[in-house]
């Protein structure tokens, strides 16, 4: 089931106050079944406090967010995460002293059946592990076992663990967090590689990112974000990376039938009217 617009997450005019410091000023917001979704904005822009608030991570103060055609408000991520979206933060939220198989069901772990799980809590090492093995290889993160501790990690290959625990558990979609933003160039294709399979499995996905490259090689479509509110959204097969970067920074405008044209011609434009 999808909304009105065939879209699987929506928000509609939300606002978010920190004092008087405007974050969100009426912030809509579409993602379609399917597709990787870009989400792009200069510093100061509202976007982290958009996509905190589509994950849980922030309450905005006035709006609506309809995921699959319902009505939703996120208390907090707990929330967001039952209702099947899952996020992967900057920070990884990975515990580097832990092994990979740890790291993929912290917070979620599996005890052992019968009584031995239920009365002595024990936990089904043997079970997560194999799970775990079976997710890192159906995405194709190169690791070699899955008892190895994240610590000994790669950069690239601690984002594949945090992306990997992602898509495990999302049964909606998946929200990234500059997933590239402190990797190489090898390291961000194998990234980019593993956002790839996720749409390919069928989840969409969000990802918030600067590097406009990244953003042209993997995004579907570019949600372009400006003074708390979406501004425009391009298409990478439809426009160049220099009109995406103009509207971010205000030296463009798109109007609603998806012409762009520069700031000043569409003040004066409004002026004539």
């Amino acid at each position: 089931m999808t909304n009105e617009n065939g879209a699987i997450f929506t928000a509609r005019g939300l606002v978010k106050h920190y004092g008087s410091v405007v974050a969100m000023n009426g912030a809509d917001f579409d993602l379609y079944p399917g597709e990787v979704l870009a989400v792009v904005g200069d510093n100061g822009a509202g976007k982290s406090t958009l996509i905190k608030s589509l994950s849980g991570a922030v309450i905005p103060d006035s709006g609506a967010m309809y995921l699959e055609g319902e009505r939703v408000r996120f208390h907090g991520p707990l929330d967001a995460r039952r209702a099947g979206i899952e996020t992967v933060y900057q920070d990884l939220a990975l515990a580097p002293a832990q092994d990979i198989a740890t790291n993929l069901f912290l917070g979620r772990e599996q005890r052992r059946p019968g009584l031995l799980g239920g009365l002595f809590r024990t936990l089904d090492a043997r079970k997560m592990r194999a799970e775990a093995q079976r997710v890192m290889d159906e995405l194709g993160v190169g690791i070699s076992s899955v008892q190895q501790r994240v610590e000994t990690l790669s950069g690239g290959q601690r984002q594949g663990v945090a992306v990997a625990r992602a898509a495990a558990f999302s049964t909606r979609l998946v929200i990234m967090d500059e997933p590239t933003a402190a990797l190489g160039v090898a390291e961000s294709a194998k990234v980019l590689e593993l956002i790839g399979r996720i749409r390919e499995r069928g989840l969409p996905v969000v990802l918030v990112s600067h590097n406009m490259p990244h953003v042209f090689e993997i995004a579907d479509r570019v949600h372009v974000h400006r003074l708390g509110k979406r501004v425009a959204v391009a298409s990478p097969r439809e426009h160049t990376m220099n009109q995406v970067v103009g509207l971010l920074t205000g030296a463009l405008v798109m109007s609603e039938d998806g012409e762009i044209t520069e700031a000043q011609d569409a003040v004066t434009a409004g002026l004539a009217e």
